[in-house]
């Protein structure tokens, strides 16, 4: 055990990601892929799609909502690890970024099991509501920082309690602790981080992977 979290340097995360994340080859060519596209800093690092991955097979989540949906490669991850008899609700409002998950859900096999709404996220959360949908098992969030806690609230409305709801992005590369940064996003991120740790619905950790990532169960 230690006290603190190891600081990540360049060698110790290329270390980490060679011994630590099964990365299959199809999700490897999305990557690289991406990382040539605009919007590049958008993606979300291996070692988090496996965390992805395995909290789907930890939990049997079967129904899953993603809001934020880039390339696909955070939902290609965990469509990969629920297995055939699991269903992916997909949130984007772009068309040119997602006909690439798009080509890669096709290439794994999974596109029919992806249910790609291409509208605001909050529009496609309250139509999901106003359907009737069934409860989702997990939940994760990765899009706009500046509608987060409207998120967080559209989705734990939409889990089931007990489930698991991931949100990406929240250290948002250290600038949330510096009194310097006022943007928008890292406002926005400040307050949603503050109102999660008081909120009596989960139970939450934040765990320093990536650029940060709250896990949280519903209670």
């Amino acid at each position: 055990m230690s006290r603190t979290t190891t600081q990540m340097t360049e060698a110790l995360e290329q270390y980490m990601r060679a011994v630590g994340v099964r990365e299959p080859s199809l999700l490897r060519a999305l990557r690289e892929e991406t990382a040539g596209m605009p919007g590049a800093g958008m993606q979300t690092s291996p070692e988090q799609g496996a965390l992805l991955s395995l909290l789907v097979q930890l939990t049997g989540a079967r129904r899953i909502l993603e809001i934020g949906t880039f390339t696909g490669y955070s939902s290609l991850w965990m469509a990969l690890a629920q297995g055939d008899d699991g269903h992916v609700t997909c949130c984007d409002v772009s068309d040119e970024y997602t006909a690439v998950a798009r080509r890669y859900w096709a290439q794994a096999g999974v596109a029919s099991r992806i249910d790609l709404r291409i509208a605001p996220a909050l529009e496609t959360l309250e139509a999901l509501r106003a359907e009737g949908a069934a409860p989702f098992d997990m939940a994760f969030i990765d899009a706009d920082k500046e509608s987060y806690a409207a998120y967080w609230d559209a989705a734990l409305g939409l889990l089931r309690p007990g489930g698991l709801i991931a949100v990406d992005n929240v250290l948002w590369h250290g600038a949330v602790v510096d009194p310097a940064e006022t943007g928008a996003s890292t406002v926005a991120l400040r307050a949603f981080n503050e109102a999660v740790a008081r909120d009596e619905r989960v139970d939450v950790v934040l765990v320093p992977i990536g650029d940060g990532l709250t896990l949280a169960r519903k209670r």
